[in-house]
């Protein structure tokens, strides 16, 4: 051990603690628990957050670890207790649609895949568990996007630049926001090939028993697949799933619609 580096370890245990803890965390929670002086804790937490391996929340200060420490567990066969909660949701989803079916959560400004049930079918559309996207130009994103409390002009500052990834990204703030608004009036959110060309998708968010938006249920579809009568049944079938997955997790009860149009996004204007 006489070659470990001290420093890396501690920041190592703190990452450790920080995952383990599963809510936010102050400087002041980490030097106790460590018992190290606050200025030590947070150029800890602040190195971390730098790196990517925690987030700090802007309101409270609060750190929580990022999903970057599942990113790289999703490779490694690694899975989330929510991913385990809501499969057998998403197992069904697949059996009904037939179409590539996903869990995902917001990650900063992107989501990150949690799990995923592929399409029979042979046209599919290509998704890893542990992959990356744009919140802001595929439906499970945009399903979170809306879900989110973040104000207007909150959410245009943390989004920043919208950069084109095909010819139909929505690259205007204000074409977004009206889209997440039709997102919230409906339930569920549409991707007409703003990813990836070729490909579409709808998306519903999931919460947890405190009313918070953890994830979100998308299915991916060929476009060739995207008729309007189809995305109907599609959307049926995605916001019956929420709401299986909701209750699930301890939100409401498996009748009860979601309320994206609530007083909540009221505080978003």
């Amino acid at each position: 051990m006489s070659h470990v580096h001290s420093t890396l370890v501690k920041g190592l245990a703190v990452l450790d603690w920080l995952i383990r803890q599963q809510r936010g965390c102050r400087v002041a929670d980490v030097a106790l628990a460590f018992g190290m002086a606050r200025s030590n804790a947070h150029r800890i937490l602040h190195t971390l957050a730098e790196c990517g391996w925690a987030r700090q929340d802007e309101r409270t200060s609060a750190y929580r670890a990022s999903l970057r420490v599942f990113e790289l567990g999703a490779l490694i066969e690694s899975a989330a207790g929510v991913r385990w909660l809501l499969r057998s949701h998403l197992a069904l989803l697949a059996r009904e649609t037939g179409e590539t079916i996903h869990l995902a959560a917001l990650d900063g400004t992107e989501i990150v895949y949690l799990d995923k049930f592929g399409s029979p079918l042979p046209v599919i559309a290509y998704s890893r568990v542990g992959g990356r996207a744009p919140a802001y130009c595929v439906a499970s994103g945009k399903a979170l996007l809306a879900a989110g409390a973040l104000a207007r002009e909150s959410l245009r500052e943390g989004l920043g630049v919208l950069r084109p990834q095909t010819p139909n990204t929505l690259t205007d703030f204000d074409a977004l926001w009206a889209d997440l608004e039709r997102t919230r009036a409906r339930g569920y959110a549409e991707n007409r090939e703003e990813w990836r060309v070729g490909v579409c998708g709808l998306g519903a968010p999931v919460f947890n028993a405190l009313n918070e938006p953890v994830a979100a249920v998308g299915v991916t579809v060929p476009s060739i697949r995207f008729a309007r009568p189809r995305v109907r049944q599609l959307a049926d079938r995605l916001l019956a799933c929420a709401r299986d997955a909701r209750a699930t997790l301890g939100y409401g009860s498996v009748g009860q619609a979601p309320a994206l149009d609530s007083a909540a996004s009221v505080k978003r204007r």
